[in-house]
């Protein structure tokens, strides 16, 4: 689905960038055709300084999400969340990066919390890079305590993990 919203803006470079901005962040688009996160609204000016686009592109693009059915049902509903992961250590909790060989492939999230949880680990948050948005997607696994070297190694064990990081 992601690739069929993409594909809408693909003739338009510009617009592209605005249109992966806004579903990065979550944003939403209010039936004025204006970018909102809840019932805040969010300057087109902002957002056009920040990705070096003229405004009227941000306003272009947030016309043509509204006026398309299929955009309108997904942008009206898309919501942002809290990410645990920056915050984290300041809270005593562990992040766990997994740098995927291939993010398309099925079962790692699996594989990684059973070997999270075979180690007696609550699992407070599991965030994972959709592979049409970002460059070079991850997993983020936020655990309630410290994580052993041993889940390390175990984790770097695990088929189609290429990297392991923790914090």
């Amino acid at each position: 689905m992601w690739q069929e919203i993409l594909d809408k803006f693909r003739r338009f470079p510009a617009q592209e960038k605005v249109i992966r901005l806004i579903l990065q962040r979550g944003f939403q688009i209010n039936d004025q055709a204006r970018v909102v996160s809840g019932q805040i609204e969010i300057p087109h000016a902002q957002i056009a300084k920040e990705l070096e686009v003229d405004r009227r592109v941000v306003d272009t693009t947030a016309q043509a999400i509204r006026e398309d059915e299929l955009l309108w049902k997904v942008f009206k509903n898309v919501r942002s969340m809290i990410y645990l992961g920056e915050v984290a250590p300041a809270l005593g909790l562990g992040v766990i990066e997994i740098a995927p060989v291939n993010a398309a492939k099925t079962g790692l999230l699996g594989d990684v919390a059973s070997a999270v949880a075979s180690y007696g680990l609550s699992i407070r948050q599991a965030v994972s890079d959709d592979p049409y948005f970002v460059e070079s997607p991850k997993l983020t696994i936020i655990t309630e305590g410290k994580i052993p070297g041993d889940l390390v190694i175990l984790l770097k064990e695990i088929e189609g993990v290429k990297r392991v990081t923790v914090y």
